[in-house]
């Protein structure tokens, strides 16, 4: 149309945020719609010179008006051109413009189209149509495309507008000006996920919503009389015996008409069936004839049902479009009018209609029933259309894409991270089963048990293992303790291979025999983010290692007295040990008897709100009663779940590559592993433990220690005992080690490079809150044997009266200095003086005190020829 008008031409493909402060709304009617009105934005008219009927060429009744809509609390706009006067009357001027209007549209949907799929600005222009030359016997004025670079941002979250504008169409017909212009644009969001082939490469996958779509595209009204009573002299052939569609047959009722056209949406009206054709009425643009003769074919699929919608598809020739609004037109001349079921005019169709199309009348043409109306042959995709009948058609429709896109929309808005290809359909709602999950089954079942420290997931794992010896071999792998980190994502991954390593001398149909023969269970107690645990086996370096494990179910131990730090503040990570998308079970660990105790129900809520589809189970002191509780536990494809992993990618993006971070905890919490080889002094260590509640300090609980747990001995026993205290609770647990190896000893600290100059038996681990490797050593000491102390030499001011009064008592008799005798109470000389103790008690006083230093000295003498050694010093 572009190529034969004699117009200023101007096509704008305009990509902006549609927030833009200069957006206002406005409706203008006819001429009043030219570039210059447009671009100014200033609407000011004389009086009277705005109305309907003076704003046409040579001021008659406008033919069209452009609209533009904007949300009034909302970044949403759209702009369309609608019509006055039936589009399928030959008029030329209306009918040019609508026509324009079309390929507009077009011109506007193929953009955001090629824009969503490509997100290239500079490509949308190619499919706009703009001539390149002029081959029309009416040159152009002007032909240029204006346009505006986007300000976007990398990703497709931006509320975007596409807008195409054709200014001041001539009237080729009269000759007498500008009809005006013709505008239209949408607001749409976009939608792109990253994709990752099996091959390692990224492709896209895209999607797109228009959310002004409910705004109609195109809409027209019979304003002028000769059309109005064009429309009602079609209606008289109602009264007449005999007409040019034949005798009437039934109809009067609702009915819907619609077509695949860009413009159209399922517009309502009344339907009247003839013997050669039928007759629908719309209340806006009036009287549509269809007649057999018109047709190619004619088909009828019923749903047969009450929530379905039957439909009437109707192929026609191509002499029939200029007796069709431009709305309806279709490349494929295809029309579909929808019957809701049960309806009056259903049920007349089949009584009255049905029968009397089945045969051939004067067009040849019968009426055929289909049983499937969801093929590519259907006016519409019927899988949209033909849908719940108690909600209008197009609502259904749009509520069906909008889903659909919002489900697209959720994926992509996260990150830009890609997903698996083969886990795209389940992200999507595609699909419900994994494709693949066949092939897990010789692989080796990786069940995690994590918590925080003193959750009882040892006991647990001991548990577990002890009632299930009869399924096959079990693997335990325990975190490190001397190491800063709660969890080692490399030492957890040369366990890996080491578990793999004597099967690689096998046959492979060996070594899956044995791997269905072999459960691992990872038992993790500390402040380590479970993520962390599945990106270290995502991220193998080994192909081969990686792909014979797979986790099966993921279940966190909670012991509820020791969840908060203080008052209701919880420790770090507990909820994210919680989380959902990767564990499938919470276990308590007490309080289990009581199941409505305050304490463990608030928990259960606050757990609930974080992951709402978790399991409860109650274990108390890690021994589970239920066999469906055990089930549960030992899954092998909970964590595999299609919920469980839409979840896991909307949650921690990248998973899969090992690209999320977990970030650190806070308040900081570290673990400190100190090894000795002597024993403890059992007294000192359960009141140094118990003592330690009583020392927490507050915010920011620098020094505070939580947890102890380790293996020692005690002085009284020649047995080795495995230590957990939980500061929180208040609890010690001092439990023998059985005799026998341990599934997966804690790694000795001698080879982190610090100075060991020998084995080393024992070991405790210190967990808390800024905590410092010689402050936990100088609280151990306190807990061994203390070195005794030198003693000093007394003097005559350091004797007690005591000690003066035990002198005088066993010296009191000594034989007396000349001049003094002894009266039985007293002392007595021959003056008459009397004294309490001896006279000579000074020299008494003396003799005791170097008979006292005599026996330190000795004391200290042999204390320094006695061999004492510090708790931390290696044995010779």
């Amino acid at each position: 149309f572009c190529c034969c008008l004699n117009c200023e031409l101007v096509v704008m493909a305009i990509f902006v945020r549609v927030f833009s402060p200069s957006r206002q709304p406005f409706v203008l009617f006819g001429t009043h719609s030219s570039k210059e009105n447009l671009n100014s934005g200033n609407f000011n008219f004389p009086s009277e010179g705005h109305l309907l009927r003076n704003t046409g060429l040579g001021g008659s009744t406008a033919k069209h008006m452009v609209v533009q809509c904007v949300s009034p609390k909302g970044p949403l706009a759209c702009s369309r051109t609608y019509f006055f006067g039936a589009t399928h009357t030959p008029y030329l001027g209306n009918k040019l413009l609508s026509q324009i209007y079309a390929a507009a549209v077009e011109a506007v949907l193929a953009g955001i189209d090629s824009y969503s799929r490509t997100s290239n600005t500079s490509k949308v222009l190619m499919l706009l149509p703009i001539p390149e030359t002029d081959p029309s016997p009416f040159p152009l004025t002007s032909s240029r495309a204006l346009f505006a670079p986007p300000s976007l941002p990398t990703r497709s979250l931006g509320l975007l507008q596409v807008s195409m504008t054709v200014y001041d169409i001539p009237d080729l017909l009269g000759g007498r000006g500008c009809l005006g212009s013709v505008i239209f644009s949408e607001s749409f969001l976009a939608s792109q996920i990253l994709v990752k082939e099996k091959d390692g490469s990224i492709s896209t996958e895209t999607s797109y919503v228009i959310l002004t779509a409910a705004i109609p595209r195109s809409v027209s009204w019979l304003v002028e009389d000769n059309e109005v009573k064009l429309s009602e002299k079609a209606q008289q052939i109602l009264k007449e015996e005999e007409s040019f569609l034949g005798s009437f047959l039934t109809g009067g009722d609702g009915a819907y008409i619609a077509s695949s056209n860009s413009l159209c949406r399922p517009e309502e009206g009344k339907l009247y069936f003839f013997s050669e054709g039928l007759l629908f009425f719309h209340p806006h643009y009036g009287s549509i004839t269809i007649s057999k003769a018109h047709m190619t074919s004619i088909r009828f699929y019923d749903g047969d049902s009450t929530s379905v919608v039957a439909a009437l598809l109707i192929d026609y020739k191509s002499s029939l479009l200029a007796h069709l609004p431009v709305q309806l037109h279709t490349p494929g001349n295809s029309l579909m009018i929808a019957l809701f079921p049960k309806s009056k005019l259903y049920k007349a169709f089949y009584s009255q209609v049905c029968s009397a199309w089945q045969q051939r009348g004067n067009s040849g043409v019968t009426l055929k029933m289909t049983e499937d109306g969801s093929d590519g042959s259907s006016p519409l995709c019927l899988r949209g259309f033909l849908l719940k009948s108690k909600y209008g058609c197009e609502q259904l429709c749009a509520v069906f894409f909008l889903q659909r896109f919002l489900q697209h929309f959720t994926v992509s808005s996260v990150s830009r991270e890609p997903v698996m290809r083969a886990h795209l359909p389940t992200l999507l709602q595609q699909s419900k089963a994994l494709p693949g999950n066949e092939a897990e089954n010789d692989k080796v079942v990786i069940t995690i048990l994590t918590g925080l420290p003193g959750c009882r997931s040892s006991d647990l794992c001991s548990f577990l293992v002890t009632f299930n010896k009869e399924y096959g071999r079990w693997l335990v792998y325990r975190q490190t303790m001397d190491s800063p980190e709660c969890f080692s994502a490399a030492h957890f991954q040369r366990f890996l291979a080491s578990v793999l390593e004597p099967q690689h001398s096998r046959s492979a149909r060996l070594s899956a025999y044995s791997r269905k023969k072999v459960r691992l269970l990872v038992v993790l107690q500390g402040y380590t983010d479970v993520i962390d645990v599945v990106q270290a086996l995502q991220t193998h370096p080994d192909a081969d290692v990686k792909a014979a494990f797979v986790i099966g179910a993921i279940s966190t131990c909670v012991e509820p007295l020791s969840c908060y730090m203080e008052h209701r503040l919880l420790f770090p990570k507990f909820l994210d040990q919680c989380s959902q998308g990767l564990v499938s079970n919470v276990v308590f660990t007490s309080h289990t008897a009581e199941q409505r105790h305050p304490l463990l129900v608030q928990l259960q809520n606050l757990i609930r709100a974080a992951n709402p589809t978790v399991s409860f189970i109650l274990a108390e002191n890690g021994v589970v009663t239920r066999n469906e509780d055990i089930e549960l536990i030992l899954s092998e494809n909970s964590f595999s779940a299609p919920q469980m992993l839409t979840t896991r990618y909307l949650t921690y993006p990248g998973w899969y590559e090992g690209k999320f971070c977990a970030g650190s905890t806070f308040p900081p919490m570290v673990q400190i592993c100190v090894w000795f080889n002597r024993p403890l002094e059992k007294t000192r260590f359960v009141a140094k433990c118990k003592a330690l509640k009583s020392s927490k300090k507050s915010s920011p609980f620098s020094g505070n220690v939580y947890h102890i747990l380790g293996k020692v001995k005690f002085s009284d026993s020649d047995r080795t005992i495995e230590v957990c205290h939980n500061t929180s609770s208040n609890s010690l647990s001092l439990v023998p080690v059985q005799e026998g190896p341990t599934p997966f000893p804690p790694p000795d600290s001698r080879n982190d490079g610090r100075d060991h100059s020998g084995p080393q038996e024992y070991f405790l681990v210190f967990v808390g809150c800024s905590l410092k490797e010689d402050d936990i050593k100088d609280w151990l000491r306190q807990t061994a044997k203390q070195k005794p102390q030198r003693k000093a030499l007394k003097t005559r001011g350091m004797l007690t009266s005591q000690e003066i009064k035990n002198i005088h008592v066993k010296r009191h008799l000594d034989p007396l200095p000349a001049g003094y005798f002894y009266n039985g109470t007293q002392f007595v000389n021959f003056f008459g003086d009397k004294l309490d103790y001896h006279p000579l008690m000074d020299q008494f006083m003396n003799d005791y005190l170097e008979e006292a230093n005599r026996e330190i000295e000795e004391y200290n003498r042999e204390l320094e020829e006695l061999e004492y050694h510090d708790l931390f010093e290696q044995k010779t």
